[in-house]
């Protein structure tokens, strides 16, 4: 029953990242949702076998690490841009 739950929420999470790219912010978001139900997962999966949870702290830490330098990249394109639309810059610029 929880697998049945956690695959419909990662297959949405999915969906919003695959389908809404008019924000860099959404798309961070959406990211941050697959990563936080991919470690519920994880966790759950990890407790059911009483092994130990020393691996979802990595993982739990290199989500952080992801979650900073998304931020830090959202920062950056708002500074220099003004705002997080993907159209108002062009990414591949020589």
């Amino acid at each position: 029953m929880m697998i049945i739950f956690f695959s419909i929420m990662f297959f949405c999470g999915i969906w919003v990242f695959s389908s809404n790219r008019k924000h860099l912010l959404i798309t961070l978001l959406s990211l941050e949702f697959i990563v936080l139900v991919l470690f519920l997962m994880l966790y759950i999966y990890l407790n059911g076998f009483n092994y130990e949870l020393f691996f979802s702290m990595v993982f739990l830490t290199f989500s952080v690490c992801e979650g900073a330098l998304g931020l830090s990249i959202l920062v950056s394109m708002i500074r220099s841009y003004g705002n997080d639309y993907f159209q108002s810059y062009v990414m591949l610029q020589c």
